[in-house]
């Protein structure tokens, strides 16, 4: 099975292109902006990997949570290339395919993982392994990084939190293309290509802003 896995959660896209577990391609962006390069990366690991967009079984994107505009700029693409090739479309948590990274390494390891929600905040889930299975432990929340509670012994996987006595700040900064797509073939394989939607946790800036409706806007009926 040949999956395209995407993220954009962060300021720098990654895509891959994985089959049967494997990863054929890989790359990363510059932190430009994914407007310009998120076609660029993708058509990169298609070229690497010497296959079509008729050669997918699947497409696999990090959901977030995560930049508004990059989940945004993601899912759309996502949709798009996995309605031209007729394939499903699968959606990962972008925190879950980051720990993912590091369980697959540490397999009785518990990871926390950690972005940068801006705004003096954090997004954050903690997850582990369980059989052949990445799962989380609790919730992900968005939060102030003082009020973080990491889990004895965990590892931290993530852009934004400094190194503390006990843990250490692993990398790559950003969730990989490669372990969405892993990640989502271990998942339940739901198809999402209709009804995706970016996972944002919190409220938007214009939501919290404007509560009632941006002034001016044409109210629904």
């Amino acid at each position: 099975m040949i999956v395209l896995g995407i993220d954009t959660a962060t300021k720098i896209a990654s895509a891959a292109i994985v089959e049967d577990g494997r990863v054929l391609a890989e790359t990363s962006g510059d932190g430009r902006g994914h407007g310009s390069d998120l076609l660029v990366l993708i058509d990169a690991v298609c070229v690497g990997a010497a296959i079509g967009a008729h050669d997918l079984d699947a497409v696999a994107i990090g959901a977030g949570p995560g930049s508004f505009t990059g989940l945004r700029i993601g899912m759309a693409t996502a949709k798009g290339i996995a309605f031209a090739a007729k394939c499903p479309l699968w959606a990962v948590s972008s925190l879950a395919a980051l720990a993912h990274h590091e369980l697959l390494a540490e397999p009785l390891a518990t990871v926390m993982a950690v972005l940068d929600a801006r705004r003096d905040e954090v997004y954050a889930g903690a997850y582990r392994r369980d059989g052949d299975r990445t799962v989380a432990i609790g919730v992900e929340r968005v939060l102030p990084p003082a009020a973080l509670e990491i889990p004895a012994g965990a590892r931290i996987a993530g852009d934004f939190i400094e190194a503390r006595d006990g843990h250490s700040v692993t990398f790559p900064i950003t969730p990989r293309g490669a372990a969405v797509a892993l990640l989502a073939l271990e998942g339940a394989r739901a198809d999402v290509l209709v009804t995706g939607a970016p996972t944002y946790i919190r409220p938007s800036e214009a939501e919290v802003k404007y509560p009632d409706g941006v002034p001016g806007a044409v109210r629904k009926r």
